[in-house]
C-alpha cells in the first residue's frame, strides 16, 4: 500500500474513534442527568410522604397522684420533722417508757382530741410548722379545753391570764378565750412562731420557752455562754418541769409514730373537718340550741367551752357545731321568726341572775392556812388566782405557814366545796373496752346511766370496739 493510502486509512480510523467517543460521552451525560432527576424525584416523593405521616407523640410519664391519708394520725406522722433525736437519749427514753407503761393516757387523750386534731393539724400545715406540735395539747391538758391549772393557766393550750390577753384572748365573766378551741389554737401557734423566731429557728428552745417563759430560757443561755458551756436545750440549767417538757413531747411523737410497738391502740380519726363555724347574731342558750338542732349537748359544749355560762355572751358571733349539722343549723337559724328565736335564747331569769352574779361587789373574807396548804390549793379551792392572793396579801414569795391568815376576794367555793369537787374528780376512771362489751353492759358494770355514759364519751358510737377507752364518772 502506498503511503497516501495508509494516511487516508489512518484518518478514517481516527474519525470513527472520535465519533464513538462522542457518542459514549453523550450517553454518559444523559445517564447522569437521568439518575439525578430520579434521585430528586425520589427525594421529593419521600419528603411529601413524610409530610403526610404525622409523628407519633412520645409517651408522657404520668406521676401517680398521692392520695391524702384517711387518718389524721397518719397525716400527722407524715409531717413529723423533730425526729433527729431518735438516738439514745436517756431523758427521752425515760418519758417514752412512761407512755409505754400508761397506754390509756394516750388512748383517752386521743379520744378527747378527736374533735380538735384535724383543725390543729390544718393550721400547722398552713404555717409550715412541725406536726409534732399537734401533740402539745396532749402534754398540756390531755386535749381538755376546760382544763384549769393550779397556776391559773386555762384551756387546751394552758394560757396564763396575762399571756392570753397579750394574744387577744378575751377573758370576762361569761367568756374565756383561752378555752376557745379555734382562738386559743391560733394564739398558741402565733406564740410558738414568735418564740421560734426569737431563738433563731430552734424549735426545742421555743418549746422550752413556751413552758418556762422566754426570760427563763434566755437567762439560762446567758449563764452557759458566760461559763463557756453549750447553749443548746439539752445543756441548759432549766427547771425540772421544763427539762422533762421537751423530751416528753419527743417521746410522745415517737410512740404515735409506731403505736403498735408500744402496745398503744390509737382509734383512727377521720381526716376531715369535725366541726364548722355557724354564724349567730343573737344571744343563744347552748342547751336549747343542742335540743333544737339534735346535737348532743355535751358535744356542743366541748366544741364551745369558752362560753362559761353556756350562753353566747361576750364571745365571737359564731358557734362551732359538728360538720354534719352545720348547714342545717345555719339555714334554720336564718329562717326563724322573732317568736321562734326567743325559744333559743337564755331564759330571762337565768340571764339576769348570771349578770347579777357577775356584777356583784367583791366581798372580802379571810382564810386560815392549814398544814399542807399551798398557794395553788388555796387558789383552786376559792376559785381565785395565785397572783391575786399574792397581791391581796402583799406576798413576795410562795411560802406559807400553818395558822397564817390570808385575805381573799371574789370566788365562791369554800374549802369543803372544793374538797367535794376534788373528791368527785378522783372518782373519774378510764375503762378499756373488752370483747363482747356494749354501752349497756359497761353502764351496768359501773352502775351509771347509759345516757350519761354516752354523754361522757360522745365519740364512742353505739358499737364499741375492743381496746377502745371510755371515760366513766363512778358514783355519778
Amino acid at each position: 500500500m502506498s503511503s497516501r493510502s495508509r494516511r487516508t486509512s489512518h484518518s478514517v480510523a481516527l474519525t470513527r474513534l472520535a465519533q464513538v467517543s462522542a457518542l459514549a460521552l453523550a450517553a454518559t451525560l444523559v445517564g447522569c442527568q437521568s439518575t439525578r432527576q430520579l434521585d430528586e424525584a425520589d427525594s421529593v416523593r419521600a419528603h411529601s410522604q413524610k409530610a403526610r405521616i404525622k409523628p407519633r407523640p412520645a409517651p408522657l410519664l404520668v406521676k401517680p397522684v398521692e392520695q391524702a391519708p384517711r387518718d389524721v394520725w397518719e397525716r400527722m406522722r407524715q409531717g413529723f420533722v423533730l425526729q433527729e433525736y431518735r438516738d439514745v437519749n436517756p431523758r427521752i427514753d425515760q418519758q417514752r417508757l412512761w407512755f409505754a407503761s400508761n397506754p390509756t393516757f394516750i388512748e383517752s387523750a386521743g379520744e378527747r382530741g378527736s374533735l380538735y386534731l384535724h383543725y390543729i393539724v390544718e393550721r400547722l400545715e398552713e404555717r409550715g410548722m412541725p406536726l409534732e406540735l399537734a401533740l402539745l395539747p396532749a402534754i398540756e391538758s390531755a386535749y381538755n379545753p376546760m382544763a384549769y391549772s393550779r397556776a391559773s393557766a386555762a384551756g387546751m393550750w394552758q394560757f396564763m391570764p396575762a399571756t392570753g390577753r397579750h394574744f387577744n384572748l378575751r377573758q370576762t365573766n361569761f367568756y374565756d378565750g383561752r378555752r376557745d378551741v379555734t382562738a386559743s389554737t391560733n394564739a398558741a401557734l402565733d406564740y410558738l412562731t414568735r418564740l421560734h423566731d426569737m431563738f433563731n429557728g430552734d424549735w426545742l428552745l421555743a418549746l422550752a420557752a413556751y413552758n418556762a417563759g422566754e426570760g427563763t430560757v434566755s437567762r439560762a443561755m446567758e449563764r452557759n455562754e458566760k461559763l463557756g458551756l453549750p447553749t443548746d436545750y439539752w445543756n441548759l440549767p432549766l427547771p425540772q418541769e421544763t427539762r422533762d417538757y421537751v423530751p416528753k413531747l419527743l417521746a410522745l411523737s415517737q410512740v404515735v409514730s409506731t403505736p403498735e410497738a408500744y402496745g398503744v391502740n390509737l382509734t383512727p380519726i377521720a381526716n376531715e373537718p369535725y366541726f364548722e363555724a355557724v354564724a349567730i347574731n343573737d344571744r343563744l342558750d347552748l342547751t336549747r340550741v343542742a335540743a333544737f338542732a339534735d346535737i348532743d349537748e355535751d358535744e356542743l359544749i366541748q366544741l364551745n367551752p369558752a362560753f362559761k355560762k353556756r350562753m353566747t355572751v361576750d364571745g365571737p358571733k359564731q358557734l362551732l357545731v359538728p360538720t354534719a349539722k352545720a348547714q342545717l343549723l345555719s339555714a334554720s337559724l336564718s329562717n326563724l321568726n322573732p317568736e321562734q328565736l326567743v325559744t333559743l335564747q337564755p331564759p330571762k331569769a337565768a340571764f339576769a341572775r348570771a349578770v347579777a352574779e357577775a356584777q356583784a361587789p367583791v366581798a372580802a373574807r379571810s382564810y386560815k392556812v392549814r398544814r399542807g396548804d399551798n398557794l395553788g390549793t388555796i387558789a383552786k379551792a376559792n376559785r381565785v388566782s395565785i397572783a391575786d392572793i399574792k397581791r391581796w396579801n402583799r406576798l413576795s414569795g410562795s411560802s406559807l405557814r400553818a395558822g397564817q391568815v390570808l385575805a381573799l376576794r371574789g370566788g365562791k367555793a369554800s374549802s369543803a366545796a372544793a374538797n367535794r369537787v376534788a373528791s368527785s374528780a378522783k372518782r373519774t376512771t378510764q375503762y378499756k373496752v373488752r370483747k363482747g362489751d356494749s354501752l349497756y353492759l359497761v353502764a351496768k358494770r359501773f352502775n351509771v346511766e347509759m345516757t350519761h355514759l354516752k354523754r361522757w364519751n360522745p365519740r364512742s358510737g353505739h358499737a364499741l370496739k375492743p381496746g377502745q377507752t371510755l371515760t366513766v364518772y363512778v358514783g355519778h
